[in-house]
């Protein structure tokens, strides 16, 4: 088992753990656990809901950089003032429904970096998401046109399928390309289904990969990240 002083700082920095539970005091706790391969905490509505913002202060805390997964979609005025807030409060990624359209986006994007700016935080990366890893029949015109919104909004990453990676990064070389659906070879695919292995992703491009039931809900979830963390360095 690959242990924790193995495992080099680039490689924890794309791996994002997904703490998708109800609970604060859990999350904290798996966090605490993972922190040796995980350089990244996702915070998705779940968690947002029962921890609050407190949460993203408590993971950064802990030392991770965290991903604000909270798909911002409304009129531009609310997603930028929204995003504003987030900013300040630390979190390095946050998302925003490409969907919404390139004035939502740059709002959300100008909303975001003027929190952090303001909070005298480093600058952070807004994210546009293309297709949920849901959504199996998505054409490829849609993915090409919320990436093109991305960048018109500008953008610094998206959220997408491993599959799509290759397609993100031709037609927007220096976007940064986070992927959930993320699963080891043989894991259940639960809902998901545009997936990827961390290893296929990676070498499609992936920069940051988001990690959440293959490990949280494992037996053991240090050896299991452990394990993914070893098959990035094979």
């Amino acid at each position: 088992m690959t242990t924790a002083t193995e495992v080099p700082a680039e490689v924890r920095a794309k791996l994002a753990v997904a703490l998708d539970v109800d609970d604060a005091v859990a999350a904290l706790r798996l966090a605490r656990e993972l922190r040796p391969w995980f350089g990244v905490a996702k915070v998705g509505l779940e968690l947002y809901s029962a921890g609050g913002p407190d949460v993203v202060g408590a993971l950064t805390d802990l030392g991770y950089d965290v991903f604000a997964d909270l798909k911002f979609h409304d009129i531009p005025t609310t997603v930028g003032r929204a995003a504003r807030v987030v900013g300040a409060l630390g979190a390095r990624y946050l998302n925003l429904h490409a969907q919404g359209g390139v004035p939502m986006l740059r709002a959300g994007v100008e909303g975001f970096l003027a929190g952090a700016e303001g909070a005298g935080l480093p600058v952070p990366v807004a994210l546009a998401v293309t297709i949920l890893t849901s959504e199996a029949d998505a054409p490829p015109a849609v993915l090409a046109s919320r990436v093109q919104a991305a960048l018109d909004a500008g953008c610094a990453g998206v959220v997408c399928a491993a599959t799509d990676v290759a397609a993100v990064k031709a037609q927007g070389p220096d976007l940064i390309a986070v992927v959930p659906g993320i699963r080891p070879a043989g894991s259940p695919t639960h809902d998901q289904a545009r997936l990827g292995t961390p290893v296929e992703a990676v070498a499609a491009g992936a920069d940051v990969l988001v990690i959440g039931r293959a490990v949280t809900q494992a037996e053991n979830p240090a050896s299991a990240a452990a394990a993914i963390a070893a098959s990035l360095l094979a």
